[in-house]
């Protein structure tokens, strides 16, 4: 029995989900940039991201660069006379002093468009965040399975 429990704890130690996947900025703690596995045929992948300004002034995500697609868009997914259509963030996300913004709640993702190759479990996708106050952070989405719910913060993903 103890060993069972052995085998299964280091199984889960080695698993992608139990791997730290976190980036500073500065202020900007960027915690778990996740993609869902999209089908082989998908000619753009959704980005999620939990981004925490834990300084005293306000910040704006205005930008993702990849070298991995066409290009990358802010978008927010909205919904008019029940009709879904994505609305492009043009003045990007902002990020208020000392809270939390989820690229998930309320529709707001990033949008990969024209990715390079298809990407499955387990890939990474690198990616450039761009910030009006903290600059310029390299970064890397990590592609997981598709979940029906997601949940902010690392780990906290539903699988």
């Amino acid at each position: 029995m103890k060993r069972l429990l052995l085998i299964a704890i280091a199984a889960f130690a080695i698993t992608p989900g139990a791997i730290a996947h976190d980036f500073d900025a500065g202020a900007i703690y960027i915690d778990h940039p996740m993609i869902e596995e999209a089908p082989p045929s998908a000619r753009v992948l959704g980005g999620y991201v939990s981004l925490y300004n834990q300084g005293d002034e306000d910040d704006r995500l205005i930008g993702i660069e990849s070298t991995a697609a066409e290009k990358v868009e802010l978008h927010r997914s909205v919904v008019t006379d029940g009709i879904a259509r994505m609305q492009p963030l043009t003045d990007g996300i902002e990020l208020p002093a000392g809270e939390m913004v989820w690229l998930g709640s309320d529709g707001t993702h990033a949008m990969f468009i024209g990715p390079d190759k298809r990407y499955v479990v387990g890939d990474e996708l690198p990616a450039i965040l761009v910030f009006e106050k903290a600059g310029r952070v390299e970064v890397t989405f990590r592609i997981e399975e598709r979940s029906t719910t997601r949940a902010p913060g690392h780990g906290e993903h539903a699988q």
